[in-house]
């Protein structure tokens, strides 16, 4: 190696004396041992073309035991001089993963060409090496040698996997294209569009588009999966339209960039006409297109059209289960997800580490714990306990079933820690409100861990939740000494940490000193302090933002009026709602329906209807909701009902949101056959599922109306599983009208599901106090002494 000074990093170092301590089990996997010992038998005197075809079945194979056999052979004929054996070479050892040992071909090479250089470069690349690829292409330059494009496109491609800013290394690799000629070549050309468009300058990477004399479908699809990259999902998907326009040819690059850009862009519909663009090009069949496509389906909610492409599927890989399981809603059942990874289990292909981090997030429900260690013990089996990925998924699972300990043992049991399994423990001490998320964040601090900006949110979160002000100062300020102090989620962090503390005015004073502060940030501290119950000061801050020079948004004026709503303060709604009325926000429906709300908690039902009145009415269902609501909440249950039938007139279709608001309206004035009715035509006439408001509602109309069999036979019979409020409902139906037993059975099963609700104990203490067994009811106090329960005080308000 003296004839070129690169040392080999540790990451190939260690890739060398792995593959030699695997080295029978590796050859094993690429090809049967027949290959190599035909070729090693036939391989008699000869010259250089004998050894080509075994040293490219080498390459191909990526077969290093065959390598070595053929590289053995080219050393003993006495073709080591050869410069065009010993580029294959390279080009082998590089293609099986073992560039160190390419390296030393290229060292002890009498003679090198244009080609021994650009492989190891592209060889580095590939291998993940990247800086050292740049470190040869200089090294290059300065023996005088002229880069090709595969030279210059591997370089720009390794500039873009370090994921560093356009750098001048980069900047003078495009201006020796653009000299030498070669910034029109479609190798060059698509390596620097993912340069530029990876960076976020997409107007440089058009630009290069432009100017280049011919695309093909590298350039065009670098060009799709730029815009992908940089957000702009429209562009990418008018990319697509101009390729199909001009008869340019698609390959499955394409359509999965394209897929990628109706996800950013959140419309479906142009996702199902690309899906009918791929049947019609008859290239359906692809397996990482399909799993493009199952993607595209389950994350716009379109879960029957997913599974119905995966059952169809002729070839699945790891990829195609793995989207799958991403693709299951948080609280599906645990019995699905066995079931469906049982499936899985019985086909030949090995789950990955992705597979059980998608698996661990799955089980983030204390009634699935048992399952979830099911999987952890499985995880242990296939060796992926240790990874990093999984190890976080793991340690969220654990924290967010409550198992804490449990969660810091897994944490403890990581060797190689990395940042993302600090930030879960954190995360999920803050679940628990616990400081010994501040603890954990100061033990990273004194093993010198770098820290990112999850890691200061969570360490603020921390603060705000045990109310410690004295460290949530020294926080704010190692966030300044460390730069974060302008990047816009921390300091959203910060607004609200200091709003939740109560310190408003301190919150206002950073966001003044901050240099540059946007919207987000007036819309968070506005926001934050009108949902912390400070309604007056969130529209002194509206008046201060208005003062230079901003305009508030609908979201801002929402939050104000929600925390109107919750104070019932009259006289700040009609202040908001005359700004709203001036700054024409009075036809939005997410303000209209703020403003309704408002003055309806506050009980003005008149203020409210005018209100729905100017606003779209019929136009959005949720305006509707809330004044369905609003009519509900004052029994007025004709007006509700007339304004429902309004909306079946308008062909206006209602959601499961409506059925709840006229269910509730019917709930307060007794009616319970037109109750029942109602959650019957969810099904029968608008072939709707009933959601768990939908069930409660209906278990809330049974039981305060006496119904309280029927109500215990909806809990039991329905497809859901019971949830604490839904057995509250039914334990406060038999206190209203004194069924015992069926009381004492539902306030069990309340204690079963929430042990700190006080509404199952009080319960459970006033019948045993009335029917003089003092024995059981001691034991319920008890039981509320040793879990901190209180009954809850009562309490009302008057704004003055």
């Amino acid at each position: 190696m003296k004839s070129f000074g690169i040392s080999l990093s540790l990451k190939s170092k260690r890739s060398l004396s792995l593959i030699r301590s695997l080295h029978g089990h590796q050859y094993q996997i690429y090809r049967p041992k027949s290959h190599s010992q035909s070729y090693h038998h036939h391989l008699a005197v000869g010259d250089t073309a004998t050894l080509d075809e075994p040293l490219a079945i080498a390459t191909n194979w990526k077969s290093y035991l065959l390598g070595t056999q053929v590289h053995g052979r080219v050393f003993k004929w006495g073709f080591s001089n050869d410069t065009f054996s010993q580029n294959n070479l390279i080009k082998m050892y590089s293609e099986c993963g073992v560039l160190s040992d390419g390296l030393k071909v290229f060292g002890e090479m009498p003679k090198r060409n244009l080609v021994s250089w650009t492989l190891i470069i592209s060889g580095a690349v590939r291998n993940g090496e990247f800086e050292m690829s740049l470190e040869v292409y200089l090294e290059m330059t300065r023996a005088g040698l002229l880069p090709n494009e595969f030279a210059l496109g591997s370089v720009l491609k390794a500039s873009t996997s370090m994921g560093n800013d356009v750098d001048r290394l980069s900047l003078c690799v495009h201006c020796f294209a653009l000299k030498v000629g070669m910034e029109s070549n479609s190798f060059v050309g698509s390596s620097l569009l993912n340069l530029y468009a990876k960076c976020g300058i997409i107007e440089a990477a058009e630009r290069v588009f432009e100017d280049m004399d011919y695309h093909d479908v590298g350039c065009w699809n670098a060009m799709v999966g730029g815009y992908v990259q940089c957000g702009l999902g429209f562009e990418a998907i008018r990319t697509l339209s101009l390729m199909k326009r001009d008869g340019k040819l698609m390959d499955n690059i394409t359509f999965i960039n394209a897929l990628k850009g109706c996800l950013a862009m959140g419309d479906l519909e142009f996702g199902r006409q690309i899906h009918g663009i791929i049947v019609k090009s008859k290239i359906e069949q692809s397996t990482s297109l399909v799993n493009a496509l199952m993607d595209t389906y389950f994350k716009n909610a379109k879960k029957g059209t997913a599974f119905k492409l995966f059952n169809v599927m002729q070839k699945r890989d790891a990829v195609s289960w793995n989207t799958v399981f991403a693709g299951l809603s948080p609280d599906v059942e645990a019995r699905e997800v066995a079931t469906l990874f049982s499936n899985f289990m019985l086909t030949k292909i090995k789950p990955n580490h992705l597979t059980f981090s998608i698996l661990f997030r799955l089980c983030s429900d204390i009634h699935q714990l048992n399952l979830g260690l099911q999987f952890l013990s499985l995880a242990f089996q296939f060796g992926f306990y240790g990874e990093a990925h999984v190890a976080s998924s793991l340690i969220n699972m654990l924290s967010r079933c409550g198992a804490i300990k449990m969660a810091r043992l897994a944490f403890d049991g990581v060797h190689f820690k990395n940042i993302y399994n600090w930030n879960e423990l954190i995360s999920g001490y803050n679940l628990i409100c616990d400081t010994e998320a501040l603890k954990v964040f100061c033990q990273l601090r004194r093993l010198g861990i770098e820290a990112n900006e999850c890691t200061f949110s969570c360490a603020l979160e921390a603060c705000s939740k045990t109310e410690n002000l004295r460290v949530g100062r020294q926080i704010h300020g190692i966030i300044v000494k460390y730069g974060f102090s302008s990047h816009g989620y921390i300091c959203s962090s910060l607004v609200k940490g200091y709003v939740k503390l109560g310190l408003l005015a301190d919150a206002f004073k950073f966001l003044c000193e901050l240099e540059k502060s946007d919207m987000v940030l007036w819309s968070t501290l506005i926001s934050a302090s009108a949902h912390q119950g400070f309604p007056s000061e969130a529209i002194k801050f509206l008046n201060c933002l208005k003062e230079v020079g901003g305009e508030p948004d609908e979201f801002m004026l929402g939050s104000i009026l929600n925390g109107c709503a919750v104070n019932a303060s009259h006289h700040q709604t009609k202040s908001v709602h005359s700004l709203i009325i001036k700054t024409g926000y009075d036809t939005n429906a997410f303000v209209a329906s703020a403003v309704i709300d408002a003055y309806a908690k506050y009980g003005d039902i008149e203020s409210a209807r005018i209100a729905f009145d100017h606003s779209s009415k019929y136009n959005d269902i949720v305006l509707c909701n809330t004044m369905i609501m609003a009519y509900a909440n004052h029994g007025m249950v004709v007006e509700a009902m007339e304004l429902f039938e309004k909306i079946k007139l308008a062909n206006l279709k209602p959601s499961q949101a409506t059925f709840v608001s006229i269910m509730s309206a019917c709930n307060h004035t007794g009616l319970v056959d037109q109750g029942h009715a109602l959650f019957k035509s969810m099904t029968l006439d608008y072939g709707m599922e009933p959601l768990p408001d939908n069930y409660g509602c209906l278990v809330d109309l049974l039981s305060r109306n006496g119904y309280l069999q029927d109500a215990k036979d909806i809990i039991e019979q329905m497809p859901l599983k019971p949830w604490p409020a839904i057995w509250r409902s039914l334990l406060t139906g038999c206190r209203i009208h004194g069924d015992r037993e069926l009381g004492e059975q539902a306030a069990r099963e309340l204690l079963q599901l929430a042990p700190e609700n006080d509404a199952a104990y009080v319960f459970l203490l006033r019948v045993y106090l009335e029917d003089g067994n003092w024995d059981d009811a001691a034991k319920v106090r008890e039981q509320m002494m040793e879990r901190g329960v209180q009954k809850s005080s009562g309490f009302s308000w008057i704004e003055i």
